[in-house]
Parts: C-alpha cells; structure tokens; sequence
C-alpha cells in the first residue's frame, strides 16, 4: 500500500511492476510511478502519470495505453514502471474525475497533458482570516486574548 494525495489520505494498493500487472475489472483512480534511483534508494518514485476509468481492465495496462510510450520515455525502460489504484468505495466517475485532478495538482506528473494549479485563489473561496487559520505561534501571552 502506498498512501497519495492531500495529507497523503488516500491508501492506494501497489506500487507494483507495470510490466506482467493485470488490471483488475474494476472503477479506480490510477498512478503510474518511475523509480528516481533504482540502486541508491529503490523506495523513492515519482509519479508520473494520473488517470482513471470506469473498468481499469479496458484501459490497455501494460503497454497498449496510450500514454504508455511517454512512460517509458520518461522511466528510461518499461521495467523501471510501477503502478497504484485506488477502487473508490461507492465512488462515481465524478468522484474519480476529482480525485485525478487533486493528485494532478498536487504531483505534477509529467506525462499527463492536462496540468492543474495547485492553488487557491482568494477570488475562488473569499479571504479570510480566523484564529484557526492564523499562523501558530508559540509567543503569545498566555494572559492576552488578543
């Protein structure tokens, strides 16, 4: 299990070898990973793909997708290629479409084409300020409310 997202929230099964990997006939929000350094540090990846889809058996894993050629490109071999889903429980296509989009902005992976911004716009959700979204500080005057 490799866990992804915002707070790293979300328990993704995998990563495992793309190539010899069968998809499971199943909805889920997928990564596709390159291992940065193989022999330094085997547990480091990138990711660098973002997809989803209604029956991930359908969506020509390993090698038939058609993204699959920027994969390699970009891992250097199909064998340094690992993949994660995640099967959304009672998720929909839309749950899937903005689960994809968050990974997107927050991993920039580099062989999607569509790219997302990673951050919010006062304009979007208004701006604010509370006692819970000042910044912690540890020199307040305990005696002070203010």
């Amino acid at each position: 299990m490799i866990r992804l997202g915002s707070l790293a929230g979300y328990p993704f099964e995998g990563p495992r070898a793309l190539a010899g990997w069968t998809a499971p006939a199943a909805p889920a929000v997928y990564a596709i990973f390159s291992r940065n350094d193989i022999e330094g540090k085997p547990q480091d990846y990138s990711v660098i793909y973002v997809g989803h889809a209604e029956d991930l058996s359908q969506e020509g894993f390993p090698f038939r997708h058609p993204r699959s050629a920027a994969w390699i490109a970009r891992a250097g071999t199909k064998f340094n290629l690992h993949v994660a889903w995640f099967e959304i429980p009672g998720g929909t296509k839309s749950h899937r479409e903005i689960m994809s989009q968050e990974l997107m902005a927050i991993y920039n992976p580099s062989c999607n084409e569509i790219k997302y911004d990673k951050t919010w716009k006062d304009e979007w959700i208004g701006e604010y300020s509370t006692p819970i979204t000042d910044m912690l500080t540890t020199d307040r005057d305990p005696n002070n409310s203010n």
